[in-house]
């Protein structure tokens, strides 16, 4: 017999697992519940609804990319580094997670409950949030110039990663999020460092 949590962790992994499958119909909990070889109401007696299933699997997303953003704020000094290095675990993390990133295009909450797009915005604005932080220190570092406006190259930054994530999955998870990213980075970087007068 399988603890709570650990029963609990076993269908986020099931449901994120089903995610993966790029040509994926919506996930209905009759199909979760046959992968897992358990009835529906064995899935309610740990998730009140599927929303709540998908709010687990984003709290997953927050937990493990703001753990990650935090040790690169905390570990790194130059505000340059850490922006490259936050957009580049975005995209990590995506590469790794196929399922999670169809929850982070918010593909798969078309038509779910409201408050998880709702959540997912939180997450984006608190990373954005981190990206225009990072910035910020490189503009008081002279990494950036005075004149780039740290909310509109965190805003431009996080929507690159997004399109990112959207090709990735539009690819059916064969377009690397990762592919040709340090020459891109390279022409984002030189963007932020000589902006346009």
């Amino acid at each position: 017999m399988s603890v709570p949590g650990e029963r609990r962790t076993q269908i986020l992994h099931a449901l994120a697992e089903m995610l993966e499958q790029p040509e994926a119909e919506k996930i209905t909990t009759a199909a979760l519940a046959a992968r897992l070889q358990c009835s529906e109401a064995a899935l309610y007696r740990h998730f009140a609804s599927k929303a709540r299933m998908y709010e687990g699997l984003i709290e997953f997303i927050e937990t493990t990319l703001f753990s990650l953003v935090t040790r690169i704020s905390t570990e790194e000094r130059h505000g340059l580094i850490q922006a490259r290095s936050i957009v580049q675990i975005l995209l990590g993390f995506a590469e790794r997670n196929h399922g999670m990133t169809r929850v982070l295009t918010g593909e798969v909450l078309l038509h779910e409950n409201a408050r998880l797009a709702a959540r997912m915005n939180q997450l984006f604005d608190r990373l954005e949030v981190s990206l225009k932080q990072a910035l910020r220190i490189a503009i008081s570092q002279d990494s950036l110039p005075t004149s780039v406006d740290a909310a509109a190259a965190a805003n431009l930054l996080l929507a690159w990663v997004q399109g990112r994530w959207q090709q990735f999955t539009r690819s059916g998870f064969k377009q690397s999020p990762l592919t040709a990213w340090e020459m891109q980075w390279q022409i984002i970087g030189r963007g932020l460092i000589q902006p346009a007068a």
